[in-house]
């Protein structure tokens, strides 16, 4: 146990009644006295040791769940950091993604132009083919109508040639065969009657070959 002289019991007591400074802890229990005045001081220093403890107490749990609160906050913190990070990983991800399909995207329009200047090109050719397929048939038809008109021409002229040829070498035989019976002195009535009936054939034939070649000319070009 401890003892103390009244001096130092009394500076104590003013210690504590001017500064609020007392003793504190377990050693309180130690002191003994037979001062009155002390015993009240050491009751004092209990109790304010009481209420020193109360108040840390309430602050060690208050500081407690601060810190629980801090921890908490702490890991929502880094959740949603990591949070944070995946959605920015997910969205350098979706980025690079749009940006390789912006790019194919583009490759295609340049493919695409390509391909419609390429068509073009070739609608172009192909129209400047069917124009001139057109001008070679036409020439090609003109080129046939003149060829079959020309032959059409060429064998109507034999025809007419031949015929009259053939009519002509009739007219001259028959003639002369007239005029050898009349040199000889015979009967020519029978002789010309024939002559004047062989002449008439002929013309008729003559002017019905010209009309049939006409006729057929005309039934060419009309079917034509």
């Amino acid at each position: 146990m401890i003892r103390l002289n009244q001096n130092s019991e009394d500076e104590l007591i003013r210690i504590l009644d001017s500064k609020s400074i007392g003793l504190e802890g377990n050693i309180i229990k130690l002191f003994e006295t037979d001062n009155d005045e002390f015993k009240s001081y050491l009751t004092r220093c209990v109790e304010k040791d009481k209420e020193s403890r109360r108040k840390r107490l309430e602050i060690t749990k208050k500081v407690q769940i601060q810190n629980n609160e801090l921890s908490n906050l702490n890991l929502e913190n880094q959740k949603m950091l990591e949070n944070l990070q995946s959605t920015l990983k997910e969205a350098e991800e979706q980025k690079i993604k749009i940006k390789a399909q912006n790019e194919e995207l583009i490759e295609w329009r340049v493919e695409n132009e390509k391909i419609q200047q390429d068509l073009q090109k070739e609608m172009i050719k192909s129209e400047n083919a069917r124009i001139q397929a057109e001008e070679a048939k036409k020439n090609a038809i003109n080129d046939l109508d003149i060829l079959q008109k020309r032959n059409q021409t060429e064998l109507i002229s034999t025809i007419v040639k031949f015929s009259l040829c053939i009519i002509v070498g009739v007219g001259i035989f028959t003639t002369g065969v007239y005029i050898f019976t009349v040199i000889q002195g015979k009967d020519t009535q029978i002789i010309g009657a024939v002559w004047s009936n062989t002449f008439g054939i002929l013309l008729t034939n003559a002017f019905s070959i010209v009309g049939t070649i006409m006729g057929v000319k005309y039934a060419l070009e009309k079917k034509d």
